[in-house]
């Protein structure tokens, strides 16, 4: 039988019609069977526009409601959906154009302001039904070429070169979606904070297509403002995902509302992503939110993800975790920066996207004849079976003949109780590599970078320690809240020396 992420739905809709879906920031509230009537009237939308099975529709879109019903309606006609967040430029925006020829671009003008721009620069048509409201604007011809079991075409942040689109199909976000909620042990009675980006991997498979299959309800946030993050919490919601830079703002902004913790009688599942942990900030996360904070591994390339952990609460771990029910990890050691304790980490399963689209170059680069994935990551397993991702093999700095890892340099900083979250990198210098170090702390005025180049010498060898560090107020983020550590030395060149 064919696989098709929609399978969920229809069988929330079939047995559970009353219970609630989904709802959103402009107050629109759909149980699953209202949900599924919203997804065929979007529907009705794609298709009397010529949109047919295996054409690619370019979702524009901020979580809310209408971008859930584009989501499963794409899927219902057997066509593939192209998610883009709305705040990426224009310029942006046409390159995946250009790349992906969508027969269809759909925007979520309901809630992003930025969905707006991009309808009126595309001549964009206003569609409203029970799901909202969005606008619809033409695509470009192009041709057949996509693959019929392709559910999803993601396109990966990248520095340069040509974009990379990733393809996953129905059977990678289908086990994407069920590990993520097996994992999290969700049931219908979840109420699950839905913050992270639906044009992310992490967003949509462990989020959306996790909470429809076990039939949970989703609260559906565009943008991660951190006072309705915690009325949230403190509200009913029992499971949040997020990653360290939502962690930190809320734990910087509980703290100026003069409480030590949360306090959320509901909330029973944390987890943290796109990060390693140091055990500081994990001890002082855990008494934040008063349960243990979860933390896993994983890529656009490997949907769900390839690791995670199940701990208790004061728990030292800061591993990734065991490898995922049905997902093979081993390390090769003979990569660039490998040795006997550690190497790339590679991976192979269901989770392992088809290949990039269009871009068989790239592909054969990562997705060797045997299936096994290259993330390009460094790390190592221990004894008792769990990962540690000790940093990108691409972003190993070679100081003084030495290895520097940017993680362990980034975990001695976010010790540090001022500093919100640091971030890594290296420069080449005469020769060498220089450590630098980017850090965003809560106040510019109480701490200095004496004080701060004092604090890491404790915790590090000579040779990691910064040869700068660059105190600022935020860092640049993708929408997901990754550092983009690309963007870095332009973003702060003014602070260099």
């Amino acid at each position: 039988m064919t696989q098709n992420i929609y399978d969920y739905l229809a069988y929330q809709i079939a047995t559970r019609p009353d219970a609630p879906a989904m709802s959103d920031s402009k107050g629109i509230t759909l149980n699953y069977d209202a949900l599924g009537a919203a997804c065929d009237e979007v529907t009705e939308t794609l298709v009397a526009r010529g949109v047919q099975s295996g054409d690619r529709v370019l979702l524009l879109s901020e979580n809310c409601v209408t971008a859930v019903g584009v989501l499963f309606a794409v899927w219902k006609i057997g066509a593939c959906v192209v998610p883009v967040n709305a705040r990426q430029t224009e310029a942006e925006v046409a390159r995946v154009i250009g790349h992906c020829e969508p027969s269809i671009i759909v925007m979520t003008t309901n809630v992003s302001i930025d969905a707006q721009q991009h309808a009126v620069r595309l001549n964009g048509v206003e569609a409203t039904g029970s799901y909202g409201s969005m606008h619809v604007a033409a695509g470009i011809v192009g041709p057949s070429d996509m693959a019929d079991d392709v559910a999803v075409l993601l396109y990966t942040t990248g520095t340069t070169g040509d974009p990379k689109g990733v393809m996953l199909t129905h059977e990678n976000v289908k086990f994407g979606g069920l590990t993520s909620a097996n994992l999290r042990d969700m049931t219908h009675a979840d109420v699950v904070y839905g913050v992270l980006p639906t044009t992310h991997v992490f967003g949509l498979c462990s989020v959306v297509v996790a909470a429809v299959y076990v039939g949970a309800p989703v609260l559906l946030a565009p943008r991660f403002e951190v006072a309705n993050v915690y009325r949230a919490l403190c509200a009913g919601v029992t499971l949040f995902s997020g990653v360290p830079q939502m962690h930190a703002l809320l734990m910087q902004y509980t703290k100026e509302q003069g409480l030590k913790a949360l306090g959320s009688e509901t909330l029973r599942y944390v987890s943290s992503g796109a990060a390693p942990l140091d055990p500081t900030w994990k001890r002082e996360a855990e008494a934040f939110y008063g349960v243990a904070l979860q933390n896993g591994y994983g890529m656009t390339e490997t949907t769900a993800g390839i690791s995670a952990t199940r701990n208790q609460i004061g728990m030292v771990d800061t591993s990734v975790g065991p490898p995922l029910p049905n997902v093979e990890v081993r390390i090769d050691r003979s990569v660039e920066g490998g040795n006997e304790n550690m190497g790339e980490v590679l991976s192979r399963g269901p989770h392992v996207m088809k290949g990039y689209y269009r871009n068989p170059e790239e592909t054969a680069k990562v997705l060797d004849p045997d299936g096994w994935l290259h993330t390009g990551d460094l790390g190592r397993i221990d004894g008792k079976g769990l990962l540690h991702i000790l940093g990108r093999s691409k972003e190993l700095i070679i100081h003084g003949g030495f290895n520097v890892y940017p993680p362990e340099v980034e975990a001695a900083l976010n010790d540090h109780p001022l500093v919100v979250q640091a971030a890594v990198i290296g420069r080449s210098k005469d020769g060498d590599e220089e450590v630098l170090a980017f850090v965003q702390v809560a106040d510019l005025k109480c701490i200095s970078v004496r004080e701060l180049r004092g604090f890491v010498a404790q915790r590090l060898a000579a040779y990691k320690r910064p040869k700068e560090i660059i105190l600022v107020e935020a860092l640049p983020a993708a929408p997901t809240g990754k550092i983009l550590k690309h963007k870095l030395l332009a973003t702060f060149s003014y602070l260099l020396d």
